[in-house]
């Protein structure tokens, strides 16, 4: 298989995985907030940011696989040749944020519902609820980093 391929699957893989986290714990939250402004929907504003903080991780992987599609050459350039190892290391370096963007942003999901729940009942814990959500948020900043420090330290290729 060529390193072009290589390449553009771990680049799908971090763009899909991350995505497909942030759909999922979106999800979780937006079922939990839906639920509790069946009873009081005035408070959307009070849901809004747990709703939405699941959401980074696909915006991550989507910057992340924006880089290397740069970097390579498929948009706004030169399509680079790409030997095996190139891809692979492409493939490789792909793989922090597709795995942390996936799994945090579904766990993230889950706290938010929680805390989501947790303010009905107790509204002026709506700060509690969004430092547990931003705990998780962690890790996938952290496999960001990792992929972009590796973007950053592959050559441009010609």
């Amino acid at each position: 298989m060529s390193g072009l391929f290589w390449a553009i699957g771990g680049i799908a893989l971090a763009v899909g995985l991350a995505g497909s986290g942030s759909a999922i714990g979106i999800g979780h939250a937006g079922m939990a907030a839906n639920g509790v402004m069946s009873e009081n929907p005035k408070d959307f504003g009070k849901y809004l940011i747990l709703l939405a903080l699941p959401g980074t991780q696909g915006i991550y992987g989507f910057v992340i696989g924006f880089l290397f599609l740069v970097k390579i050459g498929i948009l706004g350039g030169t399509l680079a040749v790409l030997t095996q190892a190139q891809g692979l290391n492409i493939f490789f370096a792909t793989l922090p944020i597709a795995i942390t963007g996936l799994t945090s942003a579904i766990y993230q999901g889950k706290v938010c519902a929680a805390g989501i729940s947790m303010i009905t009942r107790q509204p002026d814990q709506s700060g509690k609820a969004l430092i547990m959500g931003v705990f998780v948020e962690f890790y996938a900043v952290l496999g960001f980093l990792i992929s972009f420090f590796m973007w950053l330290r592959f050559p441009v290729v010609q």
